[in-house]
């Protein structure tokens, strides 16, 4: 792994990287039942995505990083790669917004492990835990876009809004990052 060009992770200059295409490795997903399995989550609980009540948000993300390891060689070039920091922190920021607005759960996913995910959701202050896939069992059952990395299986960014278990939008690809919250509560007010 390498340093990339951008070495803050929360401060990005979007118009230095490639925004992700609409591949249509999403367009299943609206009117799909979520699976029904255990997920790992940051809090030490696991989560039933299928099983909640209400409305759900769900983004996912490829991985966060972390001030103490390099991002892979070229990340920030890697269509939809970099601003798994800056999403994270637009769900914490608009969490209570959220709320408000009639989600009545909010996660994060990604492939990673909850012991990695941890340091992220304790550095930055998250109000909702992170779930990890790392087996990647709720990416097969759902056939979730994903992308290999150095050997790494990782999802491809997008945003889902579930209603009892069901997904009723998803939001793919998602660029930049840091506005993925914004657009979720703006369709919530709406929907």
């Amino acid at each position: 792994m390498a340093d990339n060009n951008q070495a803050n992770l929360l401060q990005v200059d979007w118009s230095a990287i490639p925004s992700p295409d609409d591949d249509g490795a999403a367009d299943h997903l609206p009117g799909s039942a979520l699976a029904s399995m255990p997920l790992a989550a940051t809090d030490g609980t696991s989560v039933d995505l299928s099983a909640l009540d209400g409305t759900t948000i769900v983004f996912i993300y490829p991985m966060t990083g972390r001030p103490d390891v390099a991002l892979p060689d070229g990340w920030d070039m890697i269509p939809g790669a970099r601003g798994c920091t800056p999403q994270a922190c637009s769900f914490r920021d608009l969490h209570g917004e959220l709320k408000s607005a009639g989600g009545d759960h909010v996660f994060g996913l990604s492939a990673q492990t909850s012991d990695y995910q941890k340091e992220a959701a304790d550095r930055l202050h998250l109000p909702f835990p992170l779930l990890s896939d790392s087996d990647g069992a709720f990416r097969d059952a759902m056939n979730l876009p994903s992308m290999e990395v150095e050997g790494m299986r990782l999802l491809k960014r997008l945003s889902l809004v579930c209603r009892d278990g069901k997904i009723v939008k998803s939001f793919y690809p998602v660029f930049p990052p840091d506005q993925s919250a914004d657009v979720v509560l703006t369709w919530l007010k709406a929907n």
